[in-house]
């Protein structure tokens, strides 16, 4: 029998009235372990949230990896570059690529009787990955994109329809300038998108790749780039590693060299932005672990003060203090157990609430989402209770030694 163990369960299950002081330490100890836990999951769950749905948003415009014209990829400029169905099967041969889609950039104007906006229209094919658009429209349909003709539909945001004052179905001029002059198109407005990721609702809209080709006076072959999903976004850089050495640096036949980027070097501000959230993170988790091993401390002592008499008979009988101090590590263990399964329910009650209600509310202007994301990664959550069980019993292990001090003859006597 596990002698420790046995009269650390007989403690823990003492609620007589006689135990009047270490009630509230015991109730404060567990609390503690239950808030500081708590906080760590609600803090993790909620930044992994944020970090992805951002990230995500980001990937839906461009791609996870990006393949283009040198020049289009080391300035603002808007170069083609054959991607052919060959180029396209060279792209899907490579390990750990998931879908390749072509598109086409052409800067043009928006204009009512009203008002103008300058808008990046994004010419998209029929092999489009439309998920994501689809998942943040709010009004009307997405077109069926086409790269064979121009059907003359294009999709706009919620933030340009607001400034132009546009509806679904409504009928827009388009206006291009470029060295071959002023061309004037007619477009429908088929539907309208929304993901308050403002840098890109400002200026993109979709219509056929077909139409942006011809009004940046490319061949049927040529594109701006290729954006290409990969089937692990952890090994992103891995997948790009093949693309340097299989298609960058090669030449199409109009002797334009291809180059490539993944979307953490295209977008360089947002992915720094978003890795400065792990800082905010650990010093979350330092603080709340430091909360929950000081009050566990200041219980353990207070127990072990209360309980002298107890460690004097103990002591007398010929209990060794190796044995007396498992004793109250296991009481302490008990204690801290109780707090991280109630800072569990707290925790993950809270997140559910959110998660399935959107309770707390976000400016998306600044925040780029509605609500607080929430994502549940189960993993850390058991992670950060193991570890927060391990790091408190380690930090009692020294007040615990106080036991050691303790001397049965004057200890017996002691009340």
């Amino acid at each position: 029998m596990n002698f420790p163990l046995y009269i650390a369960k007989k403690i823990h299950s003492d609620t007589g009235s006689k135990r009047k002081v270490s009630q509230p330490a015991i109730r404060i100890a567990t609390v503690g372990v239950a808030i500081g836990l708590a906080v760590m999951i609600i803090s993790v769950c909620i930044i992994l949230g944020f970090k992805h749905t951002i990230r995500d948003k980001v990937i839906g415009f461009g791609g996870q990896i990006e393949v283009a014209d040198f020049l289009t990829l080391q300035s603002s400029g808007n170069y083609p570059v054959v991607i052919n169905d060959s180029m396209m099967n060279v792209f899907k041969k490579i390990p750990g690529v998931k879908h390749v889609e072509r598109f086409a950039i052409k800067q043009g104007i928006l204009k009512t009787d009203s008002d103008f906006l300058g808008v990046a229209f994004k010419g998209v094919g029929p092999e489009w990955d439309s998920t994501f658009i689809h998942q943040n429209m709010i009004a009307g349909s997405i077109p069926k994109f086409c790269d064979q003709s121009s059907r003359n539909q294009i999709l706009v945001s919620k933030l340009m329809a607001d400034k132009l004052h546009l509806n679904v179905g409504q009928r827009i001029f388009a206006y291009f300038i470029d060295n071959q002059g002023v061309r004037i198109r007619r477009f429908t407005i088929q539907g309208i998108y929304e993901t308050n990721l403002k840098k890109y609702d400002e200026v993109t809209c979709y219509t056929d790749l077909h139409t942006a080709v011809k009004l940046n006076g490319w061949d049927n072959d040529q594109a701006s780039g290729a954006e290409i999903t990969v089937n692990d976004f952890n090994k992103v850089n891995e997948t790009e590693a093949y693309f340097t050495n299989r298609v960058n640096r090669t030449v199409d036949h109009n002797g334009e060299t291809y180059s490539s980027a993944t979307i953490q070097e295209i977008n360089p501000q947002i992915f720094a932005w978003l890795d400065l959230l792990n800082l905010n993170v650990w010093v979350i988790l330092g603080l709340m672990m430091a909360v929950a091993i000081v009050t566990m401390i200041s219980g353990l002592l207070i127990i072990i003060l209360e309980r002298t008499n107890m460690i004097g008979v103990l002591k007398a009988l010929g209990a060794r203090n190796k044995t007396i101090r498992h004793t109250f590590l296991w009481f302490a263990a008990f204690i801290v157990g109780r707090g991280l399964l109630l800072g569990d329910i707290i925790g993950i009650g809270l997140l559910s609430l959110q998660k399935y209600t959107g309770l707390i509310k976000l400016d998306p202007q600044t925040y780029y989402v509605n609500t607080v994301p929430i994502e549940f990664n189960w993993w850390f959550i058991l992670v950060l209770n193991i570890a927060t069980m391990i790091i408190c019993m380690v930090m009692l292990v020294t007040p615990s030694y106080l036991i050691s001090h303790i001397h049965p003859a004057r200890s017996i006597r002691y009340e």
